[in-house]
């Protein structure tokens, strides 16, 4: 693994730094986080990076042999990290009979080349790392098609050049090969792929529209869970919903979307969606793709934005967050900010984690607060708002008495010459069908 580290720093992203004060209180933090985004992002440390880097060729199924980090005060334009670093790596992976050489960057088709031809080993940047740990992880078909999508996309502009038989034409005798021919019939074949896929996502778009359009219809709400990959989002869902949704410490161990209703203390039902996690430097070519399944956030009345309470880096990684939502024109939705693994914070140390407003500490594996997030998203929603009303019902009325069982708070029921009086808080929707036994 290749970590690179640029000196050069402006004053702005300085002065960003400084609103990471130690002295800031776990609530403030939170907010800070999407202050320190702004319109640029907050850095990781080299370290820091090459470490989530670690977490990711873990996650793709690689094991590591060695770490190599280069600081410079600019990217070189042919092999983005210098001559002088390129031999130490060609000996390093050759002594380690290293595989691939992963480099915690986007890199050019040329530097690419470049690496490749000097290092004598195939190297990957963080971009292709991640659409590999996509392809792994994606389940179902719509999930294979979005990662299909996208890794075509990345690999549409390094065709040319890649290998001696896809060489440019030459311009003297001998040099005119087959070469340019067999470029363009890739360059073909892909982009009738791309036109394939996107027409199939397409569909998967009007099947998803045509779904929401149903659920819409009745008033429930939809609150999605968003957030940095491995937050707990995927733990968080299941403790809500009782469901069994696939969960892993692995980074991206969710990418198909799930939904399932939650009954809220009101009673109410809401919907609740699991997604993909976000990261930083998240290919674009992946959030395009993804967009089908991310509608679910855009469409959501409610958005959990789920993070690490222990993270070390849990600032920069709510900064993350906050640059998708963006893109995703969804960073002005009504939101609660959710900080996850509480349970991994020393209990002496739990009474400094205090809900305040709407920031809120929960444990999802140890269901630590989760009835205090539950009454905050039932106050958060508007949708299918829930009144108190007195009603007489009478006994033989079977189906409105379990109706109102199932679905009301009853606070007092008193019998009376076949009647049931009831005093319950239920929500709109109910209190409806039950507007005759108003009292």
């Amino acid at each position: 693994m290749v970590g690179i580290e640029y000196h050069l720093r402006s004053s702005a992203d300085s002065e960003k730094a400084e609103t990471k004060s130690p002295k800031l209180t776990h609530a403030r933090a939170a907010r800070a986080a999407a202050e320190v985004a702004g319109d640029r992002v907050a850095r990781f440390g080299a370290d820091e990076s090459l470490a989530e880097l670690h977490e990711l060729t873990l996650s793709a199924g690689a094991e590591v042999v060695g770490e190599v980090l280069q600081r410079r005060d600019k990217p070189d334009p042919a092999t983005l990290i210098g001559k002088g670093k390129v031999e130490e790596i060609a000996g390093a992976a050759a002594s380690t009979n290293a595989d691939i050489v992963v480099f915690d960057h986007e890199l050019s088709p040329s530097q690419l080349r470049n690496l490749e031809r000097e290092i004598d080993c195939r190297v990957i940047d963080r971009t292709q790392l991640i659409l590999d740990i996509f392809a792994r992880h994606a389940r179902t078909s719509e999930g294979q098609l979005q990662v299909e999508l996208a890794q075509l996309k990345y690999m549409l502009p390094r065709l040319a050049g890649h290998g001696v038989e896809m060489s440019q034409l030459g311009g003297g005798i001998g040099t005119r090969g087959p070469g340019e021919t067999k470029l363009e019939t890739d360059r073909r074949r892909i982009n009738r792929r791309l036109l394939y896929l996107e027409r199939q996502l397409e569909n998967v778009r009007k099947v998803r529209r045509q779904q929401r359009q149903r659920r819409e219809s009745v008033p429930v709400a939809t609150v999605a869970l968003v957030g940095y990959t491995n937050a707990g989002k995927s733990t968080l869902f299941n403790a809500l919903t009782k469901a069994d949704v696939y969960a892993s410490s692995k980074m991206f161990a969710t990418l198909d979307p799930t939904i399932r209703k939650v009954t809220l203390p009101s009673k109410r039902t809401v919907t609740l969606s699991d997604t993909v996690g976000f990261i930083r430097h998240l290919p674009h070519t992946l959030v395009s793709a993804f967009r089908a399944t991310l509608e679910e956030v855009q469409r959501a009345s409610l958005i959990l934005h789920v993070s690490d309470a222990t993270s070390p880096n849990r600032a920069e990684q709510d900064a993350q967050v906050e640059v998708v939502l963006k893109e995703l024109e969804a960073q002005d939705k009504p939101r609660l900010h959710v900080f996850n693994k509480l349970d991994l914070v020393p209990e002496d140390q739990r009474a400094d984690y205090v809900n305040i407003d709407d920031t809120l500490y929960v444990s999802a594996k140890e269901g630590l607060r989760l009835d205090a997030l539950l009454d905050r998203i039932d106050t958060a929603l508007t949708e299918d708002a829930p009144s108190r009303v007195k009603l007489a019902v009478p006994q033989s009325e079977g189906k409105v008495l379990s109706l109102l069982e199932a679905r009301s708070r009853i606070f007092s029921r008193e019998y009376r010459d076949g009647f049931v009086d009831l005093d319950v808080q239920a929500p709109e929707s109910v209190v409806r069908r039950v507007k005759k036994f108003v009292r």
